[in-house]
């Protein structure tokens, strides 16, 4: 069943009604009309309409509300990825799988060794790129709210913004203790928010690191491998999607 999201003041007595963009897709690309199902969450609570629509229009899709679920697709944690910027379209993956895994957030970060320089001109159209990727992703994957990606943040102002997590990780390739790790991850409670700090290419700095530690950040182990930037954040959100749920 085709989903989409809708502002909350759309869904009122029983009925839903979607505009924008989704309508010329409805029409259109999925070619759905009167009597067709779809499903819509108002991207703030965990709870899937499961409609039928009533009528398409120029500039909107009508359709009533014939049940509602409770999904639980949401994690029962907040999950905010920060990833330092990577070359190239990496970001692009990323933001799509990071919310395929369950995370609430992605904030860019501009690192010491980001490559990557953005001026105001170019964030602007690549945040409101990966925020298009974020509501893609939710919709594919059935996800009850849309993931923000947040404007690039410099070092500091990203361990600021960390600071209300309940828990902060950061993977370093120089972390060595597994066991540690494996201690740490599996003391984080459900409903504990959770701040996971990756680096872009290259890694991290030994002072931001220093950094980090002292913000709160603990830093762990992903094994004996070194992964590259736009695997990293993924494999973390794996294991600790499947610690919490």
């Amino acid at each position: 069943m085709n989903h989409f999201f809708v502002d909350p003041s759309r869904i009122a007595d029983g009925t839903v009604c979607i505009s924008g963009g989704d309508v010329n897709h409805i029409k259109n690309v999925l070619r759905l009309g009167v009597g067709d199902a779809v499903s819509v969450s108002d991207g703030q609570e965990d709870v899937l309409y499961l409609c039928r629509i009533t009528s398409v229009q120029k500039d909107r899709v009508e359709a009533v509300i014939e049940k509602t679920e409770k999904k639980g697709s949401e994690l029962p944690s907040q999950i905010f990825l920060f990833q330092g910027l990577p070359k190239s379209d990496k970001m692009d993956l990323i933001v799509q799988k990071a919310v395929e895994l369950g995370a609430c957030e992605i904030i860019p970060v501009a690192t010491r060794r980001t490559v990557v320089k953005l001026d105001e001109k170019k964030e602007k159209a690549k945040c409101a790129r990966w925020n298009a990727i974020a509501e893609g992703a939710a919709k594919q994957s059935g996800r009850m709210v849309v993931p923000r990606v947040s404007e690039p943040m410099d070092f500091g102002q990203a361990l600021s913004y960390a600071q209300k997590a309940d828990r902060r990780l950061i993977p370093y390739e120089l972390a060595r203790d597994m066991q540690e790790t494996r201690s740490i991850l599996e003391d984080i409670r459900r409903g504990q928010s959770v701040a996971v700090f990756i680096g872009p290419e290259g890694g991290f700095e030994e002072e931001e690191v220093r950094a980090a530690r002292e913000a709160g950040f603990a830093p762990i182990t992903l094994g004996g491998r070194i992964l590259r930037t736009e695997t990293a954040g993924l494999a973390v959100l794996a294991v600790l999607g499947y610690l919490l749920q």
